[in-house]
């Protein structure tokens, strides 16, 4: 075999077959760790993703949307009572310069959106639509306004049990209040909690908020400009990242300040001038989000498959319940914890009801999704030929082909924005890790670089290897945060209505006013 290579096909295809055999190797030692991994960590991922008995309806969605409803109820629909109000904090109208804290009620506030609007809302919200029919967008929608109150929750007890340092600097958190928190109510494990959850915060930064946005921004940007190797754009992706972590959260949020409202006006301007093209199929596809909420025509498990996949689409695009939005909005500048906490309430508005809708909507009116009459599941049909059924694969297909419809060069903007999204969540979930790594070791500046420095080597680690049992994983530590996270919020819940109650009854009697500029 050898001879014939040298004598047939010449001392260049000799000379390339070292280099074959080389790359075959590295393929197959990827897929024995792949391989290794999946199978240690796979009952873990099993476990928070498993779904409830009869049904495919994932355990930790439903833990997460009873939280909210739990939540929107104690609290008096906060969401509703204290939208304008939010707005009014956003715009500084009660800011004081002067308060203990980093960033700025808006910095604050793109900052925790950076990590979570990103690829869920290009491609999550099309498989959404894809198995669940126009009607689970209902159920989306309706599931992000009941999760403005676990922000609203969480944020708030975030900079409540803050620690604020001498030099300025601020760390705050669900391990802070679980820790102080608890203590103050007398109630047991609050550390043991604090503890757990940071181990989960570090793995699923790592993971699912570095190596999952690492991987899929190379491959939109490949499937543009031609394949080559991961490592290139894990690298630059590792050099950029770095030169803004490396000047903490003040420097994370002003850059997020601009790019995440760079990049929600870029996407959804997109969206509307397809919507106002198509002004007059709206009507139309509103009429197909409520009746496929409520009878589920042409979805595999009728009303209640709509239900399943609006729901979890929306837990797992805002995180609201996650805890991992505390740990920004408690660098906030203010000395009352209620005023981040009504400032978050926007968060999962804005993911959710008005990005997420968007996608949805113009999914919807585009064509490109239409029901097989034979098996009664929506497909994808493109230039009138059905190509396939959807799948978790198929969402940014979906959602090209469906702006494509409006947009030839769509997929050159859908490139730009994953860019954007995978950046923007890379900073954040930084930060979020970073926090995390500082409970468990401890403050101090040499501990924050060693952990910026592993943080940005994963990013080249995920945008050159194909790692799908440690994204898997890495989301697993995600929602299992939540579990963590929202039962020590329903220990603390009466403390902040205590605080919601102290601070708008200060504001209705006016002893709160604006700040004078």
């Amino acid at each position: 075999m050898n001879k014939f290579l040298t004598t047939g096909l010449g001392a260049a295809a000799a000379s390339a077959l070292p280099a074959i055999a080389s790359a075959q190797e590295a393929v197959g030692m990827d897929q024995r760790i792949n391989d290794i991994f999946a199978g240690s960590t796979g009952w873990f991922v099993n476990l928070i993703f498993m779904s409830l008995p009869g049904t495919n309806f994932p355990w930790i969605v439903l833990w997460l949307v009873v939280a909210a409803s739990v939540f929107t109820i104690y609290f008096g629909f906060i969401q509703i009572k204290a939208f304008a109000h939010a707005i009014s904090l956003v715009k500084g109208d009660y800011s004081d310069p002067d308060d203990a804290g980093e960033v700025s009620h808006f910095q604050a506030l793109t900052t925790a959106l950076s990590g979570t609007v990103g690829l869920g809302n290009i491609a999550g919200v099309a498989v959404a639509v894809g198995i669940g029919g126009p009607g689970a967008t209902f159920w989306m929608i309706l599931a992000g306004l009941l999760g403005m109150a676990s922000k609203f929750t969480e944020c708030t007890l975030g900079v409540k049990y803050r620690n604020e340092y001498p030099d300025g600097t601020v760390s705050g958190g669900p391990m802070y209040y679980m820790t102080k928190g608890f203590k103050e109510r007398g109630l047991p494990l609050g550390g043991f909690l604090a503890i757990v959850f940071s181990i989960f915060t570090i793995g699923g930064a790592l993971g699912g908020g570095n190596m999952f946005q690492a991987n899929q921004a190379h491959a939109q940007i490949s499937g543009i400009v031609g394949d080559y190797p991961g490592w290139i754009t894990g690298v630059i992706f590792a050099v950029v990242v770095f030169a803004v972590i490396v000047g903490g959260i003040k420097s994370i949020a002003q850059v997020t300040e601009k790019v995440v409202p760079f990049m929600g006006i870029l996407y959804v301007a997109a969206a509307l001038v397809i919507l106002i093209v198509e002004y007059d199929k709206i009507g139309w596809a509103f009429g197909q989000i409520f009746a496929g909420a409520f009878t589920g025509l042409g979805v595999a498990g009728g009303f209640v498959g709509a239900l399943i996949q609006g729901f979890k689409r929306a837990a797992f695009s805002n995180e609201a319940g996650v805890g991992s939005a505390a740990i920004a909005h408690s660098a906030v500048r203010t000395k009352e914890p209620i005023t981040e906490g009504v400032v978050s309430l926007l968060e999962p508005f804005i993911d959710t009801v008005v990005i997420c809708t968007m996608t949805a909507l113009v999914i919807t009116i585009s064509g490109v999704l239409v029901m097989d009459p034979a098996t009664g599941q929506f497909i994808l049909n493109e230039a009138g030929t059905s190509i396939q059924t959807i799948d978790g694969s198929s969402g940014v297909q979906l959602t090209s082909a469906a702006f494509a419809t409006g947009f030839s060069w769509f997929p050159y903007v859908l490139a730009v924005a994953v860019v954007l999204f995978a950046f923007s969540t890379m900073i954040s979930w930084s930060y979020y890790g970073l926090k995390a790594w500082t409970y468990l070791v401890g403050e101090g500046k040499t501990k924050e670089l060693i952990f910026k420095l592993i943080f940005c080597f994963f990013i080249i680690v995920g945008a050159a290897a194909q790692l799908g049992a440690v994204i898997d994983f890495s989301d697993a530590m995600i929602f299992a945060m939540a579990v963590v996270n929202i039962t020590a919020l329903y220990c603390l819940m009466p403390i902040v209505k205590r605080e919601m109650n102290s601070y708008f009854s200060r504001l209705k009697s006016g002893e709160l006013k604006k700040f004078v500029k």
